[in-house]
């Protein structure tokens, strides 16, 4: 079984929560329910759960705020919210789960799963030691991401990466380290959270890390040669876009 503890200040919220997770998650085991942050720091750090699911607008003390203040983070963490904000920006980079209310069945199981999938008794879950680093930086960029390999998780620094390239519903990530890594994530995934003043769509299959951009080569798109020797093909949509990013 999971042990699990569950952390709301919305008494509807916790209730539903609590409901669907008895009737539709049979391998979690409920071992405490609490209506703020405070309760649930003391029911993490003496309970020492499998799984959190957490609320992340609570008064008096968020669920940020919360993390920051454990003891205890050797566990799973899904987060709960009402909101679709830029604190869901620094829990994507994390590769932590999300489930925005009001949770659908079928998310809530997914996100169960995947945390049963990929728990770690050893040490302290670095996702959530990302995470709090994220938060504490008070910044709207970040500097690394946790990418979810077939190996566990790596978490890379975004001026290693080179490119990515799509393939169906995976994503390969060409880092400076000569490596491949083949991550269970879509391009448009990685789109939609990496910086766009260094990473750039120049095609349906790619986005490339600007930096790394060393040569142009004229074309209906045209092409760009990266440091590492790979030269990719560039949309005749994107570039323009292109040619604007690099300053041609």
């Amino acid at each position: 079984m999971i042990k699990a503890i569950l952390i709301d200040d919305e008494a509807n919220s916790l209730s539903s929560l609590k409901e669907k997770l008895l009737a539709h998650c049979a391998q979690i085991k409920i071992i405490a329910c609490c209506d703020n942050a405070a309760k649930g720091i003391e029911a993490i750090d003496s309970l020492h759960p499998d799984i959190v699911f957490l609320d992340i607008e609570m008064p008096v003390m968020n669920g940020f705020v919360m993390l920051q203040q454990l003891t205890y983070k050797n566990f799973e963490l899904i987060f709960t919210t009402a909101y679709d904000h830029y604190a869901i920006k620094a829990i994507r980079y994390s590769a932590l789960d999300y489930l925005v209310k009001p949770i659908e069945i079928e998310d809530l199981k997914t996100a169960v799963n995947r945390a049963e999938g990929r728990r770690n008794f050893s040490y302290p879950n670095p996702q959530i030691e990302l995470l709090v680093e994220q938060i504490l930086s008070k910044k709207n960029t970040f500097n690394r991401i946790a990418i979810p390999t077939m190996e566990g998780l790596r978490f890379m620094k975004l001026q290693d990466i080179i490119y990515l390239e799509a393939s169906g519903n995976y994503t390969h990530i060409f880092s400076n380290d000569k490596k491949k890594y083949i991550v269970s994530r879509t391009l448009k995934d990685f789109e939609d959270i990496l910086p766009a003043e260094i990473f750039l769509r120049i095609h349906n299959s790619y986005v490339i890390n600007k930096n790394f951009a060393e040569k142009y080569i004229r074309g209906e798109g045209g092409q760009v040669v990266l440091s590492n020797g790979t030269s990719l093909e560039i949309s005749k949509r994107k570039k323009s876009e292109f040619l604007k990013a690099i300053g041609y």
